[in-house]
């Protein structure tokens, strides 16, 4: 294993709570007002260190969402600090978002252009180079799967799973030394998968970037993550490497166990529920 010494993300009891709606299972908290709060994040506590990839496993409704929106500045914590490099996300907001870029499940775009006007775009709003920009986005792209004629068609002419690889290429073209992946390849066929899985591995490698994943693929999380902190309704339950968790359940038949057997034997839940 790599032996880091920068921090590059301390998190450190971080709370974040709802009003409760119908439908949710998440655990609650009743108010002084009789009012249900939803606990999204409950006293969360983790340290990633420069050039590691962390993962944060965990079914649905398990608070991995929310937990990134607090980093990427886009929730504030009820409770807590999250530290970027040693800034604060509260107090130093701008400074931390030139340092980070964020992939979610959701990621939103101008459906009108195609996907090289929308990574121009973004690159503009980070002050790089037009010029850079292009011919570090065509890279990319191209990098990812995306053919020419793809890559000049409007997205909304494209498939989910293509958009989900325009929305990992545009966080991958400001080069941010934080990459916030949250389920980046949910929705990408197996193919895909694959490719975006190996262009995370060269960022790691040729970039020294660090990576925190958020996925409920138990295959994705020991693929590519140097350790997995284990997520549900809102806690920590295990924080270790994939074969330090592994190791915690014992093997049985000759079977060994695998992330979903720890995740199950730590919470008495399925790792991904059926829909």
């Amino acid at each position: 294993m790599r032996q880091w010494t920068q921090v590059a993300l301390d998190v450190s009891g971080v709370n974040k709570q709802f009003i409760k709606r119908e439908g949710f299972r998440w655990p609650w908290k009743r108010n002084g007002d009789g009012r249900r709060n939803v606990v999204a994040v409950d006293a969360v506590t983790f340290q990633v260190r420069r050039g590691e990839v962390f993962g944060i496993l965990g079914p649905n409704g398990s608070g991995k969402s929310t937990l990134v929106r607090c980093i990427s500045t886009l929730l504030v914590p009820d409770e807590g600090t999250i530290l970027v490099f040693g800034h604060d996300v509260q107090e130093e907001e701008m400074t931390v978002k030139r340092l980070i870029n964020r992939v979610s499940v959701e990621a939103s775009f101008f459906k009108k252009l195609t996907p090289m006007e929308n990574l121009l775009y973004g690159a503009r709003l980070y002050g790089v180079n037009a010029g850079d920009a292009r011919r570090r986005a065509m890279e990319i792209l191209t990098r990812l799967g995306l053919k020419e004629d793809v890559i000049y068609r409007p997205m909304e002419e494209m498939s989910r799973g293509m958009q989900q690889k325009v929305a990992a290429a545009r966080a991958f073209l400001t080069q941010p030394i934080l990459l916030l992946l949250d389920e980046p390849t949910t929705g990408l066929d197996p193919r895909s998968k694959r490719e975006v899985q190996e262009f995370l591995r060269e960022l790691r490698e040729t970039h020294d970037a660090t990576i925190l994943l958020t996925t409920h693929d138990m295959q994705e999380a020991e693929a590519l993550c140097d350790r997995i902190a284990i997520l549900d309704e809102g806690r920590i339950v295990a924080l270790d490497t994939p074969e330090g968790l592994k190791a915690r359940v014992e093997s049985s038949n000759g079977h060994q166990p695998t992330l979903e057997d720890v995740f199950m034997e730590l919470t008495g839940k399925k790792l991904v529920e059926d829909e």
